[in-house]
């Protein structure tokens, strides 16, 4: 008896120990950035966009950003070695990472890492059902994708988040998304406004999953879109916040504030 009780106990132990939230230093800190990329639609030209993302995000000293080309990254133990992951691919006409990923991404975010999801990563996990929750929307196909490619305004529809706080509205020339799909609770920070339907579309949103802090947007079609300013601040907010950091408007401190 006493030696199956001690069997139950490390049970318990092994269990909780894995589901531990991670703890957070006290500012100011460093955050360690994963963009995990590799794969996408053709029409995503996902080797100059990562780079591109990563040099804006770098803008933030307290951002140390890497970047890796395949997603089955999301399977290694190394995932944990990072406070946020960046979600930069899609799986088109290829396989997701597969079950282990899909399982150590659930855990990382749900025990407190953060997740930023870019573009058509909303399609990155097509047919999970969980992905759903953890990014808030996804890509439904059966849905119109995108008004043609081009100028449109993007406006803020939560000026007091710590992402969008000071923000103003702002004009990029993109891929206005129309296809997301989803019920979970999510706050909206920005929108734009199709001029197909004339419907409003979320441009930017966050949501909490677990201990773990999500921050989505569907902007950042080329290399062009990713380096408008506001965009790229925007995704420097965005991945700040979901690392815990204070997100801050001016990293390098030029702007009269």
């Amino acid at each position: 008896m006493n030696h199956r009780r001690l069997s139950l106990l490390a049970i318990v132990v092994a269990i909780a120990s894995s589901s531990t939230p991670r703890a957070w230093a006290a500012e100011p800190q460093t955050r360690k950035v994963v963009i995990v990329t590799g794969i996408d639609h053709p029409g995503h030209k996902w080797k100059v966009t990562a780079p591109a993302l990563a040099k804006e995000l770098r803008k933030d000293a307290r951002l140390k950003v890497d970047v890796v080309e395949t997603p089955s990254f999301l399977a290694s133990p190394k995932l944990e070695d990072y406070d946020t992951v960046v979600l930069h691919f899609m799986d088109w006409q290829t396989p997701d990472p597969g079950e282990k990923a899909r399982e150590n991404l659930v855990n990382f975010v749900k025990n407190g890492g953060g997740m930023v999801a870019v573009h058509f990563a909303c399609g990155a996990f097509q047919g999970w059902a969980e992905f759903t929750r953890l990014a808030g929307r996804v890509w439904d196909p059966k849905l119109r994708g995108h008004d043609p490619h081009g100028p449109f305004e993007v406006t803020m529809t939560d000026v007091k988040h710590p992402i969008t706080a000071g923000m103003k509205p702002f004009t990029t020339s993109d891929e206005l998304y129309t296809c997301l799909t989803g019920e979970t609770p999510i706050t909206i920070l920005a929108q734009a406004k199709s001029k197909v339907d004339k419907k409003d579309y979320p441009m930017a949103f966050v949501l909490q999953y677990g201990q773990g802090r999500v921050f989505h947007s569907v902007l950042g079609h080329d290399v062009k879109a990713i380096v408008n300013p506001p965009v790229a601040e925007l995704y420097r907010r965005g991945c700040a916040w979901s690392a815990r950091l204070a997100p801050i408007a001016d990293p390098d401190g030029k702007k009269k504030r």
